[in-house]
């Protein structure tokens, strides 16, 4: 199984929820050629939503934000995973982890037709550069 690795990093903006919020964000930020490796949306009560955006480009995407006074929370760390799908490639990376008692407090996955995934670990800051030694960053 091929896996790769690489550190991540990720903002979030807060935003209403209502509809249009997320393509009037990820619209600006096209138009401003910030390319996103992952984006996800998470309600958090009420009336907000969550919108985490993993930039290709930090500094373009800070520039960006600046320059559109979004109110964008990060750099965060996380870990953007992708290789080919096989059952088990999600389990062995927290096995690694929980090995080494290191907890995964959110992470989000998905695979494609052509047989790869892509998976997102977030663990602690505190964590973060051991999380890195573990999966051989």
């Amino acid at each position: 199984m091929t896996v790769h690795i690489r550190r991540a990093a990720y903002y979030y903006v807060t935003v209403k929820d209502a509809p249009g919020e997320a393509y009037r964000l990820l619209s600006l930020l096209a138009q401003q050629g910030v390319d996103l490796l992952a984006f996800s949306a998470v309600p958090l009560g009420g009336e907000a939503t969550q919108l985490v955006l993993f930039p290709a480009d930090t500094p373009r995407f800070e520039s960006a934000a600046q320059a559109a006074r979004l109110q964008a929370a990060g750099p965060n760390p996380a870990f953007l995973i992708t290789g080919d799908n096989q059952l088990g490639a999600c389990a062995e990376l927290h096995r690694k982890l929980a090995e080494a008692q290191i907890n995964v407090f959110s992470s989000n996955g998905v695979t494609d037709d052509r047989g790869g995934f892509g998976y997102l670990i977030h663990v602690r800051p505190e964590d973060y550069e051991r999380a890195a030694r573990v999966l051989g960053q």
